[in-house]
């Protein structure tokens, strides 16, 4: 999920499945959920999650995480989602749950075109919005092209943790990488350079 942006501007390249990572220059930017996107955002998130989780995670938990699960966890969490991609098409999207940044995914054929940076710069932003310090983010173990991506962007393993994860059959206890980073102080280094002119 490395973004390869130079000023501003996505950099030419084949994408998987033919398309251009030009082609996702007009939709960047991160905008509201629609609700009548969630069955599309229900298979962007099964697909990424089997992509990440499926081949790390105990078999018990693949087992819980069925297509409608997401489409139901969607369907309560959808105030607290902003996605990218065209209406009707996301390509990616961040669902937040108090200071928690509580899921991130971007189809495969998006990453490497800087869409991921975007939305989680987004996320930062709306967290900061919330009055939240330090932000924080559950990684499944193992899961490192999402850890190197999260550093590459400025969050840090504070270590392990076991997170309480919603199934529909209850809780389910799984030792994950806790990553954390300050949002507010950033934000308001933004903001102040806006206002300075900078």
């Amino acid at each position: 999920m490395q973004g390869r942006l130079r000023g501003g501007h996505v950099v030419q390249g084949r994408l998987r499945g033919g398309q251009r990572a030009s082609d996702y220059t007009a939709v960047m930017n991160v905008r509201a959920v629609e609700e009548s996107e969630i069955d599309q955002l229900a298979q962007l998130w099964f697909d990424g999650w089997q992509d990440a989780h499926a081949a790390i995670v105990p078999a018990e938990l693949r087992r819980l995480r069925t297509l409608d699960s997401f489409r139901a966890r969607l369907r309560v969490g959808l105030p607290d989602v902003r996605v990218v991609g065209p209406s009707g098409s996301p390509i990616a999207f961040y669902m937040l749950k108090d200071d928690e940044l509580y899921q991130f995914y971007v189809t495969a054929a998006a990453r490497g075109t800087g869409v991921a940076a975007r939305l989680i710069a987004d996320a930062e932003a709306s967290l900061a919005g919330r009055g939240v310090d330090v932000a924080w983010l559950a990684c499944a173990i193992g899961n490192d092209r999402a850890a190197r991506f999260y550093e590459k962007c400025g969050w840090h393993r504070a270590g392990t943790m076991f997170n309480q994860l919603d199934t529909s059959n209850g809780t389910f206890e799984l030792e994950v990488w806790r990553y954390e980073k300050p949002v507010a102080r950033s934000t308001t280094a933004a903001a102040s350079e806006q206002t300075d002119g900078r």
